[in-house]
C-alpha cells in the first residue's frame, strides 16, 4: 500500500478549501450582483410604485423593474453562466486554455442562419422565438453535427480531429456570412451586424423558463460528470485505466456544452470570451477538480455577464450598448495575456 505524504495530503486539503471558497463566494457575488443590477438604470425607480404593482396595480416603475429589468437580469444571469461552464468543458476536454465555446463553430453557424433570416425578412413567432432565433438555434445544431460527423468519418476519431474540423467550419461559414452581408442592403447589415455583437434583451416568461430549464439541466448533467472530466482532462489514457468510457464521456459531454452554446447565441447572439476569461481564471483561483469549476462557473459567469450588461445599458444612456462590445474590451486583454503567459497553471 502506498503511503501518502503529509505535504501533498496538506496541499489536497487546502486547495479543496479554495475551491469551497470560491464557489461560496461567487455564489454570493452573483447574489449581490442579481439585487442591485435592477434597482440600476436611466430611468430612477419609484420603490412604492413597485410595491403597488405587486398588489395589482400598473404602475410606471413596477413596468419598468418587472417587465424591463428583471428578465433582462435573469436572462444575462442564465446567458452568462451556461456560457462559462460551457467553457470549462471545452477548456477539459480539449486540454487548451484558450479553447471556448466556439471553438467548434458553433457560433459561426448560429450567425449564418441568423444572416440569412434577417436576409430574407423572415418574421412571425412561433412557440415564443422569432424566426431569427429560430433560425440561429438550427444554424448552430447543423454545425454541431456537421463538424462532429467530419470528425467521426475521419481516420482514427481524436478529439484533434474535433477542433481541426471546427476550425475549417468557422472559416468556410465566416466566408458565406461576408457573402450574405455583401449582397444585403444598408439595413439588412446594419440588423446583421448589430446581431453579430451580442446584446442582451427584454424577453418573456415561456422564453425565459425555457432557458433557465435548459442551462440549468446541461449544468446539472455536466456537474454529474464531473469525475470523468478530471481524468480525462490530466490524461485520456488515465481515465481509460480507471474505467472510464472516454469517447462516451467527451460525445455526452461535448454535445451538452455545445446544446447549450447554441440555444444561448440564438437568443443573445454571439457574446464573446465569458468562456474562456471565466473558466481559466476559475483554475488559477481553485485548481482543476471540475466538480467547483463547473458549480464556480455558473455564478462567477452570470455575475460577470450581468456586470457587462448593467454596465452596457448604462453607461451611455440613454444608448443600449451591445454587451458583447464590453465583454471584447475585457476579454481581448486576457487573451493576449494568456497568449504571451509563460507559466503553465491550465493542469
Amino acid at each position: 500500500m502506498v503511503e501518502r505524504h503529509p505535504e501533498m495530503v496538506k496541499e489536497r486539503h487546502l486547495k479543496t478549501l479554495d475551491g469551497l471558497w470560491v464557489v461560496w463566494g461567487s455564489g454570493l457575488l452573483l447574489l449581490v450582483v442579481i439585487l442591485l443590477a435592477p434597482t440600476v438604470g436611466s430611468q430612477p425607480l419609484n420603490w412604492r410604485e413597485v410595491w403597488e404593482y405587486l398588489h395589482g396595480q400598473s404602475t410606471r416603475s413596477g413596468i419598468i423593474f418587472f417587465q424591463l429589468r428583471l428578465p433582462r437580469v435573469l436572462l444575462a444571469a442564465l446567458a452568462g453562466g451556461g456560457l462559462a461552464v460551457a467553457g470549462v468543458v471545452f477548456q477539459a476536454l480539449l486540454r487548451n486554455p484558450l479553447a471556448t465555446p466556439y471553438t467548434l463553430g458553433i457560433s459561426a453557424g448560429s450567425a449564418l442562419g441568423a444572416v440569412l433570416a434577417i436576409k430574407w425578412h423572415l418574421s412571425g413567432l412561433w412557440l415564443g422565438f422569432s424566426p431569427v432565433q429560430w433560425c440561429a438555434l438550427g444554424g448552430g445544431l447543423a454545425t454541431l453535427l456537421l463538424v462532429m460527423a467530419l470528425a467521426r468519418s475521419a481516420a482514427g476519431w481524436s478529439i484533434h480531429t474535433l477542433v481541426l474540423a471546427g476550425v475549417t467550419m468557422n472559416y468556410f461559414l465566416g466566408a458565406l456570412i461576408l457573402f450574405a452581408q455583401y449582397l444585403a442592403d444598408f439595413t439588412e447589415t446594419i440588423q446583421m451586424v448589430r446581431w453579430m455583437m451580442g446584446q442582451i434583451s427584454t424577453t418573456g416568461t415561456p422564453l425565459l423558463m425555457a432557458t433557465a430549464g435548459l442551462v440549468i439541466s446541461v449544468s446539472v448533467i455536466l456537474w454529474i460528470l464531473a469525475k470523468p472530466l478530471d481524468l480525462i482532462s490530466t490524461s485520456p489514457e488515465l481515465a481509460l485505466s480507471r474505467g472510464v468510457s472516454v469517447q462516451q464521456v467527451q460525445w455526452i459531454a461535448l454535445s451538452l456544452a455545445a446544446l447549450v452554446t447554441a440555444g444561448l447565441v440564438a437568443l443573445c447572439g454571439p457574446i464573446g470570451f465569458v468562456g474562456l476569461v471565466v473558466p481559466h481564471v476559475l483554475r488559477m483561483l481553485a485548481g482543476p477538480a471540475h466538480r467547483v469549476l463547473i458549480m464556480a462557473a455558473l455564478f462567477t459567469g452570470a455575475a460577470f455577464l450581468l456586470l457587462a450588461d448593467t454596465l452596457a445599458r448604462t453607461l451611455i444612456p440613454p444608448v443600449d450598448l451591445p454587451v458583447g462590445i464590453l465583454t471584447a474590451l475585457v476579454g481581448g486583454p486576457f487573451f493576449l495575456w494568456l497568449l504571451f503567459r509563460r507559466e503553465q497553471v491550465f493542469l
